[in-house]
């Protein structure tokens, strides 16, 4: 078996029977191992309630070919991070020939790297924050004098702020360094940028409502994202529709210029005069009840358990076919 593409074949589906036996991949290896069982289960659980024959499997414990041997029929991703974000399952997919949810291969590596994905995207004329690599510890006072203060370091291929830190003081950037450099090979640096926080969520081509962020942390971290109740969405974003516009269609040519697909998320920070800067995109947006696009989509008249079957029609640009030998 292998799969064929085409991105105009996806179908809208209206019975559950139509989409086969369904696996959902959850768990993994990945730092964001806990983030995703969560996400995982919220979508099993929500699959089963529109009556679809949903399976939860964790590939941490289950190899991914036995997918084929219990002869299901697609697979929706909630994998977040390395190993299940970034490509590498969905190639073990493409080789099984099993159909799955959102992006390629392709658009799963390039929109897993943080890096790569502000290059593109800046090619495409959407902007994002002056940033630098950081080779090694020797790179720290280069950075500190392109850059200034504060900034921010990050980690190239992690989700879920792992690996992030602001810096305020010179002193700390080194530190802020190997934080980074003890999950990921790749580190840079990005100035930091002052105002409004956003995230665009777009699925099936649609662009759902943006959401505005506030935090009480120094950033959207981690502990933001999962733990605090504090943290504050609002949407409407209270942007004007010409703004919101704009964001929109930032987003979609960040997704186009890494060639994500299905669905996911384009984040935005506005710099001083109101300009969005994209931060990333991501293409296997959390699930969980603290994450965004399900807080966009029901901001669209779209509930949890429609997204999750939204989603899973993803899968339809994808058919497996036979190999002749």
């Amino acid at each position: 078996m292998k799969l064929t593409h085409d991105r105009n074949r996806m179908r809208r589906i209206t019975e559950a029977r139509d989409f086969g036996k369904v696996a959902v991949l959850y768990g993994g290896v990945s730092t964001e191992r806990e983030v995703s069982l969560v996400s995982g289960a919220a979508v099993l659980s929500g699959l089963k309630r529109r009556g679809i024959d949903a399976h939860g499997v964790d590939p941490r414990d289950v190899p991914l070919a036995s997918l084929v041997e219990q002869r299901f029929d697609r697979v929706w991703i909630a994998l977040h991070g390395p190993g299940g974000e970034d490509g590498t399952v969905q190639g073990a997919l493409e080789v099984l020939g099993l159909p799955y949810t959102g992006s390629g291969v392709l658009g799963s590596a390039l929109g897993m790297d943080k890096l790569r994905t502000k290059r593109l995207a800046q090619a495409l004329g959407v902007m994002t924050a002056e940033s630098f690599v950081l080779r090694n510890v020797g790179d720290c006072p280069l950075a500190l004098e392109r850059l200034g203060l504060p900034l921010i370091v990050k980690p190239a291929t992690q989700g879920s702020s792992v690996g992030m830190s602001k810096v305020t003081r010179a002193e700390d950037l080194v530190a802020a360094y190997r934080a980074a450099a003890a999950v990921d090979d790749v580190v840079f640096a990005e100035k930091w940028i002052t105002g409004g926080e956003y995230t665009v969520a777009v699925l099936h081509r649609r662009v759902l409502p943006a959401i505005r962020i506030e935090t009480a942390n120094a950033f959207y971290d981690y502990e933001a994202k999962y733990k605090r109740n504090d943290t504050k969405y609002h949407c409407p974003a209270g942007l004007s529709a010409q703004a919101e516009a704009h964001m929109a269609s930032l987003a979609l040519a960040a997704f186009d210029a890494v060639g994500a697909e299905g669905w996911g998320r384009a984040d935005f920070m506005a710099d001083h005069t109101g300009r969005p800067l994209l931060l990333e995109i991501n293409t296997v947006p959390g699930m969980t009840d603290h994450s965004l696009v399900p807080m966009a989509a029901k901001a669209a008249g779209i509930d949890f358990d429609e997204l999750c079957w939204q989603v899973l029609e993803t899968s339809f640009v994808r058919e497996p076919v036979e190999v002749a030998r």
